[in-house]
């Protein structure tokens, strides 16, 4: 079973709400905040001070009846209701939750120096794979992607690739035939072996000699580029590292400590 774990990424952007400053309107002294605008907006790409006049006066407009009625319910005793307690109580502790995950976060601070140590001891992780461009085409036998080939071999250098996008898309069985049989650009170790061996063997601009077979059939491959593999620098992955370490050091907090809760804990699974 994969292990749950808390995900810090969802508590370094708390809901804004703890610090709404900014308010467009008041309400009997309660304020319309930019919250209460983007409940009702729901896009956070919408940004509500560069709308036109007349769809912001609207939405202002919205938000202050929201206030009216939200303090008339309030006034009318839907606090005391059940289902309002419920939901409240559980708001509480999504909130608790998320204050408190944003809070030990915040606390967690490495040095450039314990980046760079981490970056030294895990450099394999910071590779771009070489990559490929390539096309290709599926068919059932052997004999169907022999004949292929021998048709691509009387193409001109030049024109090879529109030859074999042709045949792709009138031979091919694969879904991909629409499009010429193009694979996009892919790192060999995201295909199945033999066909990883067989692009690895190919130069750029080259296709295949003799098919290769797949648990899906017999291929004929086109490369039409390879991109060099790269190791990524420490400046340009020193972030990343950064919100990894933080990552890893919070969940061993949160182990340490949901481990040392449990002890005291009455949990009850049915």
């Amino acid at each position: 079973m994969k292990k749950i774990v808390m995900s810090f990424i969802a508590s370094i952007t708390l809901v804004s709400t703890l610090n709404a400053a900014e308010f467009y309107a008041t309400v009997d002294g309660d304020k319309i905040t930019k919250d209460d605008i983007n409940v009702l907006l729901q896009d956070p790409r919408i940004d509500f001070d560069k709308l036109p006049q007349d769809a912001k006066s609207q939405i202002l407009e919205g938000a202050i009846n929201r206030k009216l009625i939200a303090k008339k319910a309030i006034k009318d005793g839907i606090e005391k209701d059940a289902q309002y307690v419920e939901a409240i109580t559980k708001i509480k502790e999504d909130l608790a939750l998320q204050v408190w995950q944003k809070k030990e976060i915040d606390k967690i601070k490495f040095s450039d120096t314990e980046k760079k140590a981490f970056y030294d001891a895990n450099k394999a992780k910071f590779n771009i794979p070489e990559m490929y461009e390539a096309f290709h085409i599926l068919v059932n036998t052997e004999a169907e992607a022999t004949a292929v080939i021998k048709e691509l071999e009387k193409a001109a250098l030049n024109v090879k690739e529109t030859k074999f996008k042709d045949l792709a898309n009138s031979k091919s069985k694969d879904a991909t035939n629409k499009n010429g049989g193009y694979l996009g650009k892919f790192a060999a170790e995201q295909m199945v072996p033999e066909f990883a061996m067989a692009v690895k063997a190919l130069p750029k601009g080259g296709h295949s000699k003799t098919p290769t077979k797949t648990q899906f059939g017999y291929h004929v491959i086109f490369v039409k580029d390879v991109f060099p593999g790269k190791q990524l620098s420490f400046d340009e992955v020193k972030e990343n590292i950064n919100q990894a370490m933080i990552g890893e050091k919070f969940n061993k907090k949160v182990d340490e400590l949901t481990t040392e809760l449990r002890k005291d804990a009455k949990i009850v699974i049915k």
